[in-house]
């Protein structure tokens, strides 16, 4: 699936443009995204400034990446049980 990127300060560029009164229909044609893109990243983004908006997006990874791990982990142990079930 291919989606453009924008950075947390383009996010919140559009939206506080939208706060300053911009209607969403135009902001979604000139930055070329649908209005629904708009109104999530108004639910995700919403009141944030681009600082904590960056630390979301560094919690999010690290996240990603511990979830990862934990999965490798109980793969392992679940394929060592079962070594040693069938070895018994």
């Amino acid at each position: 699936m291919k989606r453009a990127r924008f950075t947390e300060e383009q996010i919140i560029a559009v939206l506080k443009e939208h706060e300053a009164g911009a209607k969403t229909a135009d902001l979604a044609r000139k930055h070329g995204v649908s209005e629904a893109t708009i109104y999530n990243w108004k639910a995700k983004f919403g009141g944030m400034d681009v600082s904590e908006a960056k630390r979301l997006k560094q919690l999010e990874d690290e996240n990603a990446k511990l979830k990862k791990l934990l999965a490798e982990q109980m793969l392992d142990a679940a394929a060592m049980r079962e070594l040693l079930s069938k070895k018994w």
